[in-house]
């Protein structure tokens, strides 16, 4: 398909607005650009792009000829060898690429040859969805149908499934991810493409945990993720990205059905899968996560059971005497991500507007008092902290010195 498109969306009048520079710049020098992949999805979706990347028929000693001459700032182009130039405009960073067939893949990276034919850079595009040009006129540029995808809600790999995936295979994670972030029915995969997924599920043994990480955190946080994870599973990929191969898919379906609404964290998710301390770990082996999530899935794994809501009239008081009793950072933050998993929606609220109190009491208020060695001090600052926590953090600092004249 190719044609005009009208827009009804603000956004793509923001990007011509900030891009009409750039686009002087190579029709002086008879050069096409237009807008490129990710940005074209959004923008015939009616979204807002978060990064708008271009290509180009200039070769990358070409643009940056022109760039130089114009006294355009270039920045960080460590993606030259690939084709990539980044230009800085108006404070912002614009990314252009040369349009590439890829000569030689092996299933990670691949070695690259500049073209001028904007069907065969196309064609070389992961999912129709993401194989569209828009010109900066409004023309659309669509060579597979990605826009009929779109509209009808279909993910579908550019040509041959199994060809595009052993170019790339965390494509099949791609495929998850917008599968999750666009289609409608939870079940509408076209069957050849699930049997070339599945074929090719082992390539992702090869993929580095970084790069596998970044997806999955994705798909986690879309639509359908129940069924995406549970396919997983089926098409034999979770063991190639570090999941375990005894996964609860009982609890995930549980977890996820319940905590989509409540902004949860990728790891707060995908905890649920996990049995034991040693998935969290043989997952941090494999896809390299941060301190900080390794740490969220031991607390989450260890403390998901032990820590429930009281019942009566205060609910919420093992979570905050946890919180006044803890000595590790984040605690706070932690336990709000354990009532995200419990699916504690009220609680969670209540967590959030709830102040953490000071015990005011001090060492200092103690000698005043009188007590003056340091072990005494001690054991009565502690005998206080039992009475203020008693009192759900209520009592002020007279209270408590008046309650330690009595024990």
């Amino acid at each position: 398909m190719m044609g005009k498109i009208t827009w009804g969306c603000s956004a793509v009048h923001l990007i011509y607005a900030c891009c009409m520079e750039l686009r002087e710049l190579f029709e002086k020098k008879n050069y096409e650009l237009r807008i490129a992949g990710g940005a074209v999805r959004d923008l015939l979706s009616g979204m807002t792009p978060q990064d708008v990347d271009f290509a180009t028929t200039a070769t990358p000693a070409e643009m940056k000829e022109m760039f130089t001459s114009a006294g355009v700032r270039l920045i960080n182009n460590k993606g030259e060898k690939h084709g990539t130039i980044t230009a800085r405009l108006h404070e912002q960073n614009f990314e252009i690429t040369t349009l590439r067939i890829d000569v030689v893949t092996d299933g990670r990276h691949a070695e690259v040859e500049f073209t001028t034919d904007w069907e065969k850079d196309a064609e070389r595009r992961d999912l129709t969805v993401n194989s569209m040009f828009l010109g900066l006129d409004g023309m659309l540029y669509d060579f597979f149908n990605g826009y009929e995808d779109l509209k009808n809600k279909k993910i579908r790999f550019v040509g041959k499934a199994s060809e595009r995936i052993q170019e790339d295979y965390l494509r099949i994670l791609r495929y998850f991810r917008f599968y999750g972030r666009i289609a409608e029915k939870p079940d509408d995969h076209e069957p050849s493409t699930l049997e070339a997924i599945k074929e090719n599920a082992k390539g992702l043994a090869g993929i580095s945990g970084e790069r596998i990480w970044v997806e999955l955190k994705k798909i986690l946080l879309g639509n359908h993720v129940n069924h995406l994870v549970l396919l997983m599973y089926e098409l034999d990929i979770a063991q190639y990205i570090g999941l375990p191969l005894d996964g609860n898919l009982e609890e995930f379906a549980r977890v996820t059905k319940n905590i989509h609404n409540l902004c949860p964290k990728p790891m707060t998710v995908l905890t649920s899968l996990f049995k034991v301390k040693d998935d969290v770990t043989n997952l941090d082996l494999r896809l390299k996560i941060s301190k900080e999530e390794k740490n969220l899935g031991l607390f989450l794994v260890k403390h998901r059971q032990e820590l429930t809501k009281a019942m009566g009239p205060e609910p919420l008081r093992p979570y905050q005497d946890f919180i006044m009793d803890s000595r590790e950072a984040n605690t706070n933050s932690k336990i709000c991500e354990l009532l995200k998993y419990q699916g504690e929606e009220h609680l969670l609220r209540e967590l959030q507007e709830w102040t953490v109190p000071s015990f005011p009491v001090s060492g200092h208020d103690l000698r005043k008092m009188g007590v003056s060695s340091g072990k005494e001090i001690g054991a009565a600052l502690q005998q206080l902290r039992d009475e203020w926590k008693k009192s759900g953090y209520h009592m002020d600092k007279e209270e408590l010195l008046s309650c330690l004249k009595k024990l």
